[in-house]
């Protein structure tokens, strides 16, 4: 399960790339395309390891990529 974790969480980080940095929760499970609940666990994972910022309201995150300082 940790290793399914992780791909998705590198899936969530190429798709905040993709998109300018961001995108909402929604937006990110309809492109994912992977069961919700595994998303919602790399998303936590990416937040807690400080790469994603979440913002907004429980309904629907805004979801941002950290960007690495040069």
């Amino acid at each position: 399960m940790i290793t399914q974790i992780g791909l998705v969480a590198g899936e969530i980080w190429e798709y905040l790339e993709y998109n300018s940095l961001q995108g909402t929760l929604e937006n990110v499970v309809n492109a994912i395309e992977k069961d919700r609940n595994l998303i919602l666990m790399s998303v936590g994972w990416l937040a807690r390891e400080g790469h994603i910022t979440l913002e907004g309201d429980s309904s629907n995150y805004r979801i941002k990529l950290i960007e690495e300082k040069k």
